[in-house]
């Protein structure tokens, strides 16, 4: 059979998934904290017909003769860099303005996850938690529960530090109450698991999740923005633009495969 069957059989499976990655970042145009995906693509093994010789005796040499067999997927990359900024000023959406990541915590005894979607809440028992209710980290351990009679209104600092308001007009620092940050060595490595959160991986940071307070300049991490949040990374433009690269290339591997497909339509006519 045709070499060429094959490798445009092998283009038109990468180019599909390209076009499903680039899908996935239209859709996710508008999600907070998202970041966008790219499909990297590398040649498969080529075939050697013919080997490479020295020169040896006053003659020169040879190159070899390869022949291509087509393309593999190589890498889907999450690129982890900023989204623009929203501004809602609600007290509790945050923004981290640099590197790190919000960690949260599902349930008493659940896992750590990582997220960039600062849009938290406070719940009926005056806990810090997301969306899907999980609760907010700060050093080590989930933030305690605002005492709602104690506190009439509170701020958050670019520390990430909850400013509480008492009754008596007074402002000060709640105990206990500062968001914490994960720096991450490899944000590429993370897991995405949904709902806008990261699975942290051997490849994204080695040892156990280290929790830093923001804004800090000897770890790196950002500064907290309190009534901003972070919007996607995805750039629209880029990703049409892609989607014609993905398309174009598409049609040109079936064209391979329709070429081929007639060159043996003349073989097998051959015996007529």
């Amino acid at each position: 059979m045709l070499r060429s069957l094959y490798s445009g059989v092998s283009g038109m499976r990468g180019f599909q998934t390209k076009l499903d990655v680039i899908g996935n970042n239209i859709a996710n145009v508008n999600t907070i904290g998202f970041k966008g995906s790219r499909a990297m693509f590398k040649d498969i093994l080529s075939q050697t017909v013919a080997g490479v010789t020295a020169p040896l005796d006053g003659n020169g040499g040879v190159n070899a003769k390869q022949i291509g067999l087509g393309v593999t997927l190589a890498a889907i990359d999450t690129i982890h860099t900023p989204g623009s900024a929203m501004t809602t000023n609600v007290v509790t959406d945050v923004r981290i303005d640099g590197d790190g990541f919000f960690a949260v915590r599902d349930g008493e005894d659940g896992g750590i996850f990582l997220t960039r979607d600062g849009n938290f809440k406070i719940d009926a028992a005056g806990q810090i938690v997301t969306s899907d209710g999980y609760r907010v980290m700060g050093a080590d351990d989930v933030l305690p529960a605002i005492d709602t009679a104690a506190v009439t209104a509170f701020s958050i600092d670019q520390n990430g530090q909850f400013i509480g308001v008492n009754v008596d007009g007074t402002s000060a620092p709640i105990d206990g109450m500062q968001i914490a940050l994960v720096k991450v060595t490899n944000p590429s490595g993370l897991e995405k698991v949904g709902g806008n959160m990261y699975r942290v991986t051997p490849n994204a940071m080695e040892g156990d999740i280290v929790f830093s307070a923001p804004n800090d300049p000897a770890v790196g991490t950002g500064a907290i923005i309190s009534g901003q949040l972070e919007m996607s990374n995805v750039d629209l433009t880029g990703e049409f633009t892609e989607m014609i690269v993905a398309q174009r290339g598409f049609q040109a591997n079936s064209k391979i495969i329709t070429t081929s497909d007639e060159v043996l339509q003349e073989v097998l006519g051959l015996k007529r």
